[in-house]
């Protein structure tokens, strides 16, 4: 089980023109949000399929592929993290000494620019940071959304959708307020998904008392997404109090 392995399992079954297009989607250009991003051109499904094979990936072959130029590559680490983490915190494999591991390398990714595309952030954030700290002090969440980097912030985020799943809705309201007025694209849609997410799984009345304070000081896109599910009347009474 090596990273190389991994790599070269990945590479059978690229494809050039995927690669094209994915490029294209996750916004690799000059100036965009993923810019300088390579991708190999392999597809969700098979990732997570590559990932599902090399489970047993240990922490330091991970970190490898955190460490790779190539985004599919990454993608793979992230996925096989998960596993170790959902592992390290079962009753019968419960280990703490692994989530620690876990989440320090995690976080070295994070900050070292690694985890720096929104797929990236999303299939991993909730699943790694998110339970392990559904029962710690979330401060943590706070130093990060209080960083110039928008993964970083994103990473705060979308790690609130574990406590969101747990009936939790505290720190989603509190790290949205904080990044109300961040006009990022992909933080007024991370905020937007994450109240939305609140008024799906917590209470709804709950979302709608936060939108009563805050929806004349909200982003259009994060109104929009938060307020989703909602009757359109009621939606287009939130939009005309901004």
């Amino acid at each position: 089980m090596t990273a190389e392995a991994v790599r070269a399992a990945l590479a059978e079954i690229a494809d050039a023109a995927d690669a094209i297009h994915l490029q294209r989607f996750f916004k690799t250009g000059p100036g965009e949000y993923g810019e300088g991003d390579v991708f190999i051109g392999v597809r969700v499904p098979q990732t997570r399929a590559v990932a599902k094979r090399f489970a047993a990936l240990p922490l330091p072959e991970i970190d490898a592929l955190l460490d790779s130029p190539v985004h599919e590559h990454r993608l793979a680490g992230l996925v096989v993290l998960n596993t170790a983490m959902a592992k390290a915190m079962k009753p019968r494999t419960y280990d703490a000494a692994a989530q620690e591991e876990i989440v320090e390398l995690y976080l070295a990714a994070v900050r070292r620019g690694r985890v720096n595309n929104w797929d990236l952030v999303d299939v991993s954030a909730e699943n790694v940071l998110g339970p392990w700290l559904l029962d710690r002090p979330r401060d943590l969440l706070f130093q990060l959304a209080h960083q110039d980097s928008l993964w970083e912030r994103r990473v705060a985020l979308l790690s609130t959708f574990a406590f969101i799943k747990a009936g939790d809705a505290s720190t989603t309201f509190e790290l949205s307020e904080l990044l109300l007025t961040d006009r990022r694209d992909l933080i007024q849609k991370a905020v937007g998904w994450m109240l939305r997410e609140v008024g799906k799984r917590v209470d709804r009345d709950l979302l709608t008392a936060f939108l009563d304070r805050h929806a004349a000081e909200m982003g259009r896109t994060a109104l929009s997404y938060a307020t989703e599910h909602f009757e359109p009347e009621v939606r287009r009474g939130y939009r005309r109090m901004r």
